[in-house]
């Protein structure tokens, strides 16, 4: 840090010399009316000193010694009699050594007001004490507290490197210049209140206790990072209005509140350390927020946390069991690592979890209800677009610790997947349908099949049917072939027939058939034999297809039966025999089915009808009907009982997979 320009070394000023029987001799600035400082001239001497000082007067008493004694007779010395005010110019106390309690109050400094290195062994007050230019305490020690209560400082306040022992409370209404507390040590900080014109830096400051910046206005951003508070920050109420907001590399060990404070450029945690909860009930965050590379040690709660952006959890480390709450319209938690349980309820918000790490059980649920503050009111979303929670990808991610609730999976992305057939889905989940259901190729119209499907299969078909309705691919994401696609269907069926989800497994088992003919690495064999498994039941999930095929088939064999297969006229039995003695022998033929006779027309006859329609009948259900046949009536029938009954089989089958519990 570049020290202020009026920051002097110890060598720019004449040294008092007194020898105080130490080793070293007194560094105090000598005053004009001799060559020792103020502490050490004569009585005779210092008094003619301070009568000849009047309000308003500047000061310059570096190096110099000061007790609470020798301090009150050179502020009456400044006095202005018609406030009872100590009135200042500018004051140098750079290097100054204070003993005993230090009061500074009722002052007003109309010039700098320098502290710089200054050592006080006890506390310091500055209390109704107005500073219309800089105050600088920059690498100052306390061993007691520093208070400071005023209406302004009218220009920076430099306290950069500052070591108070005990707390530190800057009740100073206004800072309108640049508020520097890098490198501050102390034990409480107290800044409740203050509005912060210019920037204003507390990078690298270690607090051994709470910190408090409720009601605090930051007008020209706020900078946190790689500072340590052990105990609570509280930023309850606190505005952030404009410029770079940071905690980058923060260690938070306490509780961080920013209920109901107002972030007009979002803010970064990145890299920074929590060790209690993160509460940020009503607050307002019109920007982005970042906890990239965070570690939540003793989190248990964040949130709740709604913003109309993105919430970045990306590389973050969760330690501890921990309970997310958030409303927002992006939530990134790509290579997020989860040691604990977690438990994400979401409001409104697309969740990307890609390459996320789950060692134990994480839930991620929507919730129907709004959040409600920890006094039990509900937060507004009034900023908030209305929209399901939503997963957008998975890819590269173990989920076999994984329960989702009640989410929309349209735009997930499954494909890397890890143990896929261990996911468990709970609640409603939406999976994007294809298209429209009817469209046309070639001037044909052509159907497709209402199911759930996956966005990979959106972006592959979109490849190959431009005009069809189907989703492409987002800039930047691979499209996957079939062969890739139809284990991830088969892995989503385990995952739900596991879950005892057999009507919701249909249509997963539909998608892995369709990737599995879609296939061109699979042998044509096969996609012959899927393509007429598909054709006429949709792979036995399709009962009104399976039935429809029966209705046609069993038509046709009617149809059949009465052209070829009924003969012109049932065959009449004829019996011979012949007497032998007492013995009588009989021999009963029937005549082979004579082939019908006639226009087609005239066989279309409703008797005809008749017969063939109980001849199908039975063939449906494995009964020979007792109808005498021709040779090729012989042959329908034997077809018929080979395919009527597999439709049928596939109907049922169909109607089966839709209804079993």
């Amino acid at each position: 840090m570049t020290p202020p320009p009026d920051t002097h070394d110890a060598s720019d000023w004449p040294h008092c010399g007194h020898d105080d029987g130490t080793d070293s001799r007194c560094r105090g600035r000598s005053t004009g009316t001799g060559a020792a400082c103020l502490a050490h001239l004569d009585t005779g001497r210092r008094t003619t000193y301070l009568a000849g000082l009047t309000p308003g007067a500047d000061l310059d008493h570096r190096g110099t010694p000061f007790t609470q004694d020798l301090l009150d007779e050179l502020l009456t010395a400044l006095r202005d009699p018609a406030t009872a005010r100590a009135r200042i110019g500018r004051a140098r106390f750079d290097e100054a050594r204070f003993t005993g309690e230090v009061a500074f109050d009722e002052v007003d400094f109309s010039g700098v007001c320098s502290f710089a290195t200054a050592e006080f062994d006890s506390g310091a007050r500055f209390r109704d004490t107005r500073f219309a230019d800089d105050l600088r305490l920059e690498n100052a020690h306390l061993t007691g507290d520093l208070s400071i209560e005023s209406p302004e400082v009218g220009a920076d306040a430099w306290c950069y490197g500052t070591r108070v022992d005990g707390a530190l409370r800057f009740r100073v209404a206004i800072v309108r210049g640049t508020a520097m507390f890098h490198g501050v040590t102390t034990g409480e900080a107290h800044f409740t209140g203050v509005r912060f014109k210019g920037p204003a830096r507390f990078d690298d400051c270690a607090v051994d206790g709470p910190a408090y910046f409720d009601s605090a206005v930051f007008g020209d951003g706020a900078d946190f990072d790689r500072a340590a508070i052990t105990g609570a920050a509280c930023f309850d109420g606190a505005r952030f209005d404009s410029g770079r907001v940071s905690f980058d590399g923060a260690e938070l060990g306490g509780e961080a509140q920013f209920s109901e404070s107002r972030f007009a450029t979002g803010a970064t945690f990145d890299g920074a350390g929590f060790g209690g909860d993160l509460v940020f009930a009503h607050a307002r965050l019109e920007g982005d927020i970042h906890f990239r590379r965070a570690a939540f040690r003793g989190t248990a709660r964040i949130g709740p946390l709604l913003r109309p952006g993105l919430v970045d959890l990306s590389d973050a480390v969760f330690d501890s069991a921990v309970t997310l709450e958030i409303a927002a319209d992006r939530l990134r938690c790509r290579r997020t690592r989860w040691a604990s349980t977690a438990a994400l309820r979401l409001r409104h918000t697309a969740v990307d979890l890609t390459d996320a790490v789950l060692e134990f059980p994480v839930t991620v649920a929507a919730r129907s209800t709004r959040f409600v503050s920890a006094y039990g009111e509900p937060v507004d979303e009034t900023d908030l677009t209305p929209a399901p929670v939503r997963v957008v990808s998975m890819s590269g991610v173990d989920v076999a610790h994984l329960v989702l609730a009640d989410v929309d999976l349209t735009e997930c992305r499954f494909v890397e997947t890890v143990h896929l057939d261990q996911l468990r889905l709970e609640g409603r989940f939406v999976l994007a349908p294809p298209p429209e259901p009817i469209h046309w190729r070639g001037g044909l119209p052509v159907r497709w099949t209402r199911r759930r499907t996956l966005a990979e299969e959106h972006h592959w078909r979109a490849t190959r049917y431009a005009t069809a309705g189907w989703t492409p691919a987002p800039a930047g994401v691979e499209t996957h072939d079939p062969a890739v696609l139809a284990p991830v269907y088969r892995q989503l069926r385990k995952a739900l027939e596991d879950g005892r989800n057999e009507p919701g497994a249909a249509d997963f088992y539909y998608g892995e058939m369709e990737m599995r003919r879609l296939d061109r690495e699979a042998p044509r064999s096969e996609r012959m034999l899927l393509g007429l498994y598909w054709a006429v039941s949709g792979y036995g999930l399709r009962a009104l297809r399976a039935l429809t095929w029966l209705g046609l088939a069993m038509t046709a064999t009617v149809v059949a039966m009465m052209l070829w297969g009924l003969p012109q006229q049932d065959p009449d039995l004829e019996s011979r025999g012949s007497i032998t003695g007492h013995r009588v022998t009989l021999t009963t033929k029937k005549a082979d089915p004579s082939t019908p006779q006639g226009s087609y027309g005239s066989r279309l006859s409703s008797a005809r009808f008749d017969k063939s329609v109980r001849v199908v009948a039975n063939s449906v259900i494995f009964r020979a009907s007792g109808q005498d046949l021709t040779i090729a009536g012989t042959y329908v029938e034997m077809t018929s009982r080979l395919v009527e009954p597999a439709l049928l089989a596939l109907a049922v089958l169909a109607v089966r997979s839709r209804v079993r519990r």
